[in-house]
């Protein structure tokens, strides 16, 4: 199970069954490496900045908002979330090439133009299909957050 802190955004409900809203700060290594002013991916998220991120999540345990909590969520639906946003476009795009190579290229007399065409239709298609799919994953695995610890206010 993989973990992270989250701070309390809002508490709603009533003793005994809670339902908050959690944010919590993307975090990234870039800040940490001793190339990050030279290297491109390190300017990118400089630029781009900070992205926080939510979750709602249903509790017995008292909480207060302000608070910071140990949440953890299983790294099956992260990993599976990696393969389909990264791999399924990308087989999407060979599959248009092959198709594009053995079938449209030979149908329509030949030519690269064809090939690539097909395999930037199949690559959109992929990256959409993905981006569909992946939504679907993420309102799953945030059934899956649990609650593990109470850490306690935050310190200013």
């Amino acid at each position: 199970m993989m973990t992270a802190l989250a701070t309390v955004a809002s508490v709603q409900g009533t003793p005994g069954d809670y339902q908050i809203e959690l944010s919590c700060q993307q975090q990234t290594s870039c800040s940490h490496c001793s190339s990050s002013s030279s290297c491109g991916t390190g300017v990118v998220s400089k630029a781009i900045g900070n992205k926080a991120l939510t979750w709602q999540l249903h509790t017995s345990h008292q909480v207060k908002t302000g608070q910071v909590v140990e949440i953890g969520f299983p790294e099956k639906s992260l990993l599976q979330s990696a393969a389909l946003v990264y791999l399924f476009p990308l087989l999407m795009m060979i599959l248009g090439a092959l198709i594009g190579q053995l079938w449209v290229a030979s149908l329509f007399g030949g030519g690269e133009v064809w090939i690539i065409a097909c395999t930037a239709v199949f690559t959109g298609s992929g990256i959409w299909i993905a981006k569909m799919l992946a939504r679907r994953m993420e309102q799953r695995s945030q059934a899956e957050v649990v609650l593990i610890r109470v850490l306690g206010e935050v310190i200013l």
